[in-house]
C-alpha cells in the first residue's frame, strides 16, 4: 500500500454490520438489578439459557457449556482433543485463526478440498486412509471465506466416511448462526457420540456479548468446563441473560431475521454485478464474498489505490488453490455496488501483460 493510500472502505474485517445487530436496550432493562450469580459455584450456564440452547441444537447433545466466543470455543476444544504431532483435517480453504490455533499446539494440518456442497467425502476418505487423524474441523454453513453451506446429503456422506475411522472427533464451527440463510446441518445427526458443535452469537447478536455455546459428547465438554474452573470460571451470567432475552424476545428475533435478509440482499447485489463483469466469486451465505483474482498482490495494491481494503486469500489456504483469491466482507456493503464492482473487477482480472482489465472467457469454478 502506498504512502498516500487512504482506506475509506475497509472490507477486510469479516465483522457484522453494527447497524444490523439487535438493539440491546430493552434486554438490558428487563434484567432488573442484574444480580445473576449467587456464588462462585453456580452452574456455568444459566439453566433457562441451556434449555433454549438445547431446543435450538441441531442434535441432542450430552452436555452443553458456554464460553467466550467461537475462537475461545475452538481453542478449548483443541486443547481437549489435540496433542502435539497429531494429524487434524480442515477444509481448504479454512479460517486462518483456526490454522493458527492448530499450529500453536503443534498439530499437523491436512486440508481437504471443497465443492459447492462442502468438504468432499472422497477426498476426506483418501486423506484419512493415508494419515490417521484425531479430528476434523468443519464450518457447516456460511463457510468463511467461501460462503458455502453443507447440505444434509453431504453431511450424511461425510458421516458415512467417518464411521470407518472411529478415532476421529468432529468439531463444527457454526460461526454465523441465525444470520445464515441455510438451515442448521450437523454431522451430530449421524455421529452424535463424537461431534462437538460450536454455536456462536457474535455475528448474529453482537460481538461484545462474547458468547458461544459448545455442545456434544460429555467427555469433551466436561474437559472444557473443568479447565475453565482454573481460569475465568464461567462466562458472564449477566451477558448470558442478555442473550437469553434476545433469543426469546419477538422484537429481537424479528431484528435478526431482518439482518439475515439484508445480508442476503447485499451478497446477491454485489455477486451479480461481479458476475456481469466476468469475475468468478462465491457468496452463497454469511457476510463474506470469496473472489478469484489473477494475482493476489496486484489485486490488493490496486484496491488500496481506490481506498478499498480486502483480506488476502493466501492465509486461508492450507495448500494452494487453482487461483489466487481475496475475501471481501460483502455484509458491510449497503450501497455503491456498481462502483465497487468496477474496482473489484479491475483488480481481479488482468490483461495478458498483467497491467489492465480483460474479459475472462472461461471463469474458473469449483474443482
Amino acid at each position: 500500500m502506498g504512502a498516500h493510500a487512504v482506506v475509506s472502505r475497509d472490507l477486510s474485517t469479516g465483522v457484522p454490520d453494527h447497524d444490523l445487530l439487535p438493539d440491546l436496550t430493552d434486554a438490558l432493562k428487563r434484567l432488573g438489578d442484574g444480580r445473576m450469580t449467587a456464588g462462585y459455584l453456580d452452574a456455568p450456564v444459566l439453566p433457562a439459557l441451556e434449555e433454549v440452547l438445547r431446543e435450538r441444537w441441531p442434535f441432542p447433545p450430552e452436555r452443553l457449556t458456554v464460553v467466550d466466543g467461537a475462537l475461545d470455543a475452538l481453542d478449548r476444544v483443541i486443547a481437549a482433543v489435540v496433542r502435539f504431532g497429531d494429524h487434524v483435517i480442515v477444509e481448504n480453504p479454512a479460517f486462518p485463526p483456526l490454522l493458527d490455533l492448530l499450529q500453536a499446539v503443534g498439530a499437523t494440518v491436512l486440508g481437504v478440498p471443497m465443492d459447492a456442497h462442502g468438504m468432499r467425502p472422497d477426498r476426506l476418505h483418501a486423506v484419512l486412509d493415508g494419515h490417521p487423524a484425531v479430528a476434523v474441523f468443519l464450518q457447516p454453513r456460511a463457510h468463511n471465506p467461501t460462503g458455502v453451506s453443507m447440505t444434509a446429503e453431504r453431511a450424511a456422506a461425510l458421516g458415512a466416511v467417518l464411521r470407518e475411522f472411529p478415532a476421529v472427533t468432529v468439531v463444527e464451527d457454526d460461526h454465523v448462526g441465525d444470520i445464515a440463510t441455510a438451515p442448521p446441518v450437523s454431522l451430530g445427526t449421524h455421529l452424535p457420540e463424537r461431534t462437538v458443535h460450536v454455536a456462536s452469537y457474535s455475528k448474529s447478536h453482537g460481538p461484545d456479548l462474547r458468547l458461544a455455546a459448545i455442545g456434544g459428547p460429555a467427555g469433551v465438554v466436561a474437559a472444557v468446563a473443568d479447565r475453565r474452573h482454573l481460569g475465568p470460571g464461567w462466562s458472564s451470567r449477566l451477558l448470558q441473560a442478555v442473550l437469553l432475552d434476545l433469543l426469546t424476545d419477538p422484537t429481537a428475533i424479528a431484528q435478526v431475521a431482518d439482518a439475515r435478509e439484508a445480508y442476503a440482499a447485499r451478497r446477491a447485489a454485489l455477486l451479480s454485478r461481479l458476475h456481469d463483469r466476468g469475475v468468478t466469486a462465491t457468496a452463497a451465505d454469511g457476510i463474506n464474498l470469496w473472489m478469484a483474482v489473477d494475482d493476489q498482490q496486484i489485486a490488493l495494491v490496486s484496491l488500496a489505490a481506490h481506498g478499498i481494503a480486502v483480506a488476502p486469500g493466501g492465509p486461508f489456504c492450507v495448500t494452494p488453490l487453482d487461483s489466487d483469491h481475496v475475501r471481501v466482507t460483502a455484509g458491510l456493503v449497503a450501497d455503491g455496488y456498481d462502483d465497487l464492482a468496477d474496482a473489484l473487477a479491475s483488480a481481479a482480472i488482468l490483461d495478458s501483460r498483467g497491467s489492465g482489465p480483460r474479459t475472462r472467457q472461461h471463469p474458473r469454478g469449483w474443482r
